[in-house]
C-alpha cells in the first residue's frame, strides 16, 4: 500500500472543495491516487471540519435570498481587497457575490412581452404555407429550366425547323 505525505494529501483535499471543485474522477486520473482513497480522504475531510459526509457543500453557503442582498448592498462600495477580506469572514466566494449583484440587477428588469400562442400559431401556418409554395415555384423554375436547356441541345443536333425556315406558315408560290 502506497503511503501518501500529509502535505500533498491536503493539496488534493483542498482541490476537492470550492472554488476549486475538482471532480474525483479527474484528480484521480491526474495524480494517479485510486479514487476509494480520494473519496475516503473526502470523508475524512469533512468530518474533521464539522461536516457531516453525506451534506453537499452549497454554492450559496446556506444563505436565504433576503441575506444574499444583504451581502450585495454591503460589498456594493468596497474595492476588491476589502471584498476579499469581507467574503473570507462571511464564508462565501467574491465570484458568488458578483453572482448574485447580477441576479439582483436582472430582478428588476422589464420581462419580454409574451406573444399570444394564437398569434404563434397563424405565423407558423403561414410559415408553412410559403415554404410550400416555394418549394412548388422551386420545382416549376427547374422544369423550365429543364426544357430550354433541351430545347437548345435539340436545336443543336438537329438544326432548326422545316417551318421555321419558311417563315411560318408563310406560302410559297
Amino acid at each position: 500500500m502506497k503511503q501518501y505525505s500529509q502535505e500533498f494529501k491536503d493539496n488534493i483535499t483542498a482541490r476537492m472543495f470550492p472554488p476549486n471543485n475538482v471532480g474525483i474522477p479527474q484528480l484521480a486520473q491526474e495524480t494517479g491516487v485510486p479514487r476509494n482513497t480520494l473519496y475516503a480522504w473526502r470523508i475524512k475531510h469533512r468530518k474533521s471540519q464539522g461536516e457531516s459526509p453525506a451534506a453537499p457543500v452549497t454554492a450559496s453557503g446556506g444563505l436565504s435570498s433576503e441575506e444574499k442582498f444583504a451581502v450585495v448592498i454591503q460589498c456594493a462600495t468596497l474595492n476588491e481587497v476589502e471584498l476579499s477580506e469581507y467574503c473570507r469572514s462571511k464564508g462565501v466566494f467574491p465570484e458568488q457575490v458578483h453572482t448574485w449583484r447580477e441576479a439582483c440587477l436582472q430582478a428588476n428588469a422589464v420581462a419580454a412581452p409574451k406573444v399570444d400562442r394564437a398569434q404563434i400559431r397563424t405565423q407558423a401556418k403561414q410559415i408553412k404555407a410559403l415554404e410550400a409554395e416555394l418549394g412548388r415555384k422551386d420545382k416549376a423554375l427547374a422544369e423550365t429550366a429543364a426544357l430550354l436547356v433541351l430545347q437548345k441541345k435539340v436545336q443543336a443536333i438537329w438544326g432548326e425547323r422545316e417551318d421555321e425556315k419558311l417563315g411560318c406558315g408563310s406560302v410559297s408560290r
